[in-house]
Parts: C-alpha cells; structure tokens; sequence
C-alpha cells in the first residue's frame, strides 16, 4: 500500500488570528482561503512539503453534530483540551525563539522528554496544541 498524509484539520474559532498565526509565526504558505455561508477554511502547510496540509475550519460544522456536542466542543475548544497536532523540526531551540518572538502561547519550553524525545509545546489561536519534536 502506498498511503501518505494530505491532510488534517483543526479548528479555529477566528479565521484571522489563526491565519497569522500559521502563516506568520510558524512560516507555513496559504494555499486555499474559502468562505461559505459565514464561514471560512483556511489551508495551509510548510513551502517545501506541497503534498500535506492543515485545514483550519470553523468547529463542529458536520450536520450530524448535535447542539449538545457542539457546545461541548466550543468548551473544550476554551480549556485548549480538544484538538492537537504534532510537527517535526530540525533545529528546536531555533524554532522555539522564533515561537516566543511571535508571541506565541508557550505551554512547554524545549524539555527532553522521559518517552525519549525534545519537544515543546504551544497553543494557537483557537487553543489547539502543538508540540514540536525535534528530529534527531
């Protein structure tokens, strides 16, 4: 089998803010900005890997989600506890100063981690959690 990672999506709760934030602190590219009915999907991703992208969209927009839920995922949305990614970088420390010039919501300075990975950990926008692991 022959299957590779296009994409994965996050919420946002503020298209712009969360535009800046991938585009300007962590230097990803747009490469789609959509808008539907009061709402807005923004695609974005690093220059070099044109094949794998994030898509930011507007929470629990799927029909099939009840109010209750969407309730609940706009709180856990809040408490930054419902969506998260991972990204790889070659130089942590680098990219570390380069979040907190961005001001950047840290959670976690570069740590070694007891499971045998550096990473550091930040918020979005919309409180999504991005750890970033450093390749070795």
């Amino acid at each position: 089998m022959d299957i590779s990672i296009h994409a994965t999506f996050l919420p946002h709760d503020d298209p712009d803010a969360s535009l800046a934030f991938y585009r300007d602190t962590l230097g990803f590219e747009v490469r789609n900005d959509v808008g539907y009915d009061g709402m807005r999907w923004i695609t974005v991703g690093p220059a070099d890997q044109p094949g794998t992208s994030i898509v930011l969209q507007p929470p629990a927009v799927d029909p099939g989600v009840t109010d209750e839920e969407r309730r609940t995922i706009i709180e856990m949305m809040a408490k930054g506890t419902y969506a998260g990614i991972t990204l790889a970088t070659a130089d942590l420390d680098s990219t570390f100063e380069q979040l907190q010039a961005g001001d950047a919501d840290i959670v976690q300075e570069p740590t070694n981690q007891p499971y045998g990975v550096r990473d550091c950990a930040v918020r979005d926008p919309a409180g999504n959690l991005i750890r970033i692991s450093e390749l070795g």
